[in-house]
């Protein structure tokens, strides 16, 4: 008898990838998995971030979050297996994950069209841009008790 057994070895690089992806709790790109992953592993390359994405996606790990005009991302399988939607930020392009779901979209369809699915993508500013956005247009205006009022 003749097995023929191809093992995936799992590395520290490879496991502190996943646990990146996992930690997150939001897609994220390659360049985020490498700066998160390089606190635990030193010395981590994007081309290893990239093969072992590769890896995890084949290993069906990973799920890929393919946005329009936008590098992929990637996220949990066990986000990525319920239906859920994604919000992007306009400022920082963080993408991060919307379970609330508008429901049928049937009637949205042309009279004789068939939905079969939909992806929807949400964009605005997340809650850290919108906050630092108040503080720097608070720090901008005027304050209402400028001298130049009273002059």
């Amino acid at each position: 008898m003749v097995y023929s057994v191809v093992m995936e070895r799992t590395t520290r690089q490879k496991t502190a990838i996943q646990a990146a992806i996992e930690s997150a709790r939001r897609p994220l790109s390659a360049q985020e998995i490498l700066e998160e992953a390089s606190l635990q592993v030193t010395q981590l390359g994007i081309a290893t971030v990239y093969r072992n994405l590769k890896s995890l996606v084949l290993e069906e790990k990973v799920h890929v979050v393919t946005l329009p005009g936008e590098n992929p991302r990637y996220e949990s399988n066990t986000v990525a297996n319920h239906h859920h939607h994604h919000f992007q930020c306009t400022s920082c392009q963080r993408v991060f994950d919307v379970h609330d779901c508008p429901g049928d979209l049937k009637r949205m369809a042309p009279q004789g069209f068939v939905v079969e699915r939909h992806e929807l993508t949400l964009y605005g500013r997340c809650a850290d841009c919108n906050a630092a956005g108040e503080v720097a247009a608070a720090a901008a205006s005027p304050s209402s008790h400028s001298c130049a009022d009273h002059g």
